[in-house]
């Protein structure tokens, strides 16, 4: 395979990975061209000239359109890695020259955008107001791919055990119980303790099926005994829970320090209920080989010191026993 070496090394350019990459986003010739401002010859002459170097075909041709190849969906994902390193270089360069903080990409899970992250990124823009923070929020399914093409920059959500593999490195930060909110008009909000009984009466808002966290919530339904009600909604997207809740008198869980300052903002009712469920640590992920910018590492920093803020808080209202409890199994999950 040494003309494939010598094409990696010499031939290919940053033109042909950016073709490969609109190629498989668009999956046919003439889209692809009408996006990169060329001609449908022009593309394909391109096309031609990489598997040309290669000596493979890297997409197959169809009047339904174009399908990358085993040997395409890899150079695709080679080519989305490093379009998107090349991203993260020049914009570093382009920091330093105009005096700015740089740029981080941050991948959150509902759990942790409205608090921890929201004031972690209010931190860091005290000390470097022109960073600039690009969010994107979704869950682990939709996250991690997009860590490993170097899309994003690190993940801020709980660290599920399912999803740990050898080429991510984990930072758990605390652990934190889920509750269950309602709008402030809603029936349940005036009860002064509310059971699982309860929340099977009314429309609920749940993660999706494949969420280990659904399958948990419905495994306390039914230890108490009760089925989840028909009427539900599925989404981890944070704005989607609280949209439903608002509008259609619905239940909804999100993390605890979460709820409290929705409550405290008068937006939801937090329930006098215990949310049994045993969840991850929340924390940060990043990829083990990728050495982060400064710009992310003093985020990073601005995150921990926010977790710390957390646990302080919710520390006041927790009786003894269960902080140190909660204390020694951050303790192990830090350590394993």
């Amino acid at each position: 395979m040494a003309h494939i070496d010598r094409a990696f090394r010499s031939n290919i350019k940053l033109r042909h990975l950016q073709l490969l990459v609109a190629l498989d986003e668009f999956r046919h010739l003439g889209r692809t061209a009408e996006f990169l401002s060329v001609s449908q010859p022009a593309v394909s002459k391109v096309l031609a000239e990489v598997e040309k170097m290669l000596g493979m075909t890297l997409f197959t041709r169809s009047t339904r359109g174009t399908e990358p190849t085993a040997a395409g969906e890899s150079l695709v994902r080679f080519s989305r890695s490093v379009l998107a390193q090349y991203d993260v270089t020049r914009d570093e360069i382009e920091a330093v020259a105009s005096g700015a903080a740089g740029r981080v990409r941050v991948g959150s899970m509902g759990a942790t955008l409205p608090v921890l992250l929201a004031q972690a990124v209010a931190r860091l823009k005290d000390r470097s107001p022109r960073a600039t923070v690009l969010i994107e929020e979704g869950d682990l399914t939709h996250l991690l791919p997009r860590l490993r093409l170097s899309e994003l920059d690190l993940i801020v959500g709980r660290l599920e055990p399912a999803y740990a593999a050898p080429d991510l490195v984990t930072e758990a930060l605390y652990e934190e119980p889920m509750v269950a909110i309602v709008a402030p008009a809603h029936p349940l909000a005036r009860k002064k303790k509310v059971g699982w009984a309860d929340l099977a009466a009314y429309p609920l808002v749940l993660p999706p099926p494949w969420a280990s966290l659904r399958v948990k919530i419905e495994q306390a339904f039914f230890r108490h005994g009760q089925q989840p009600p028909a009427d539900i909604m599925e989404s981890s997207s944070y704005l989607a829970v609280t949209t439903f809740v608002a509008q259609r008198q619905a239940a909804g869980f999100v993390a605890r320090s979460v709820g409290r300052q929705m409550q405290a903002e008068g937006r939801f009712h937090v329930l006098a209920m215990d949310v049994e469920v045993e969840l991850p640590p929340v924390g940060l992920i990043t990829l083990r080989e990728r050495r982060l910018p400064p710009s992310v590492t003093e985020l990073a920093a601005c995150l921990r010191e926010t977790a710390q803020d957390i646990v302080q808080s919710s520390a006041k209202n927790v009786p003894t026993r269960r902080r140190k409890t909660s204390t020694s199994r951050k303790t192990a999950v830090r350590t394993s």
